[in-house]
């Protein structure tokens, strides 16, 4: 029994469109990836530098309680 030749094969037109629609898909979900991945470090950078600005405040804060309160 021979394997049927590449002409032979029925092609199934709705196949090869769902295959496309699959791997524009794909392709637009590793797009919007990249792109939460940027604006993830984008958000985390920026809570980190407002963290860092509350704890300066109080340390800055803190600082001066202390020399107001012990005078040194």
């Amino acid at each position: 029994m021979a394997d049927p030749e590449p002409e032979d094969v029925p092609v199934d037109p709705s196949a090869i469109e769902l295959r496309y629609r699959h791997a524009r898909a794909r392709r637009v979900a590793r797009v919007r990836h990249k792109e939460e991945s940027r604006l993830a470090r984008y958000r985390f950078y920026i809570v980190m530098v407002v963290l860092i600005a509350i704890a300066i405040g109080f340390v800055v804060a803190a600082w001066h309680e202390i020399h107001r309160l012990f005078g040194l």
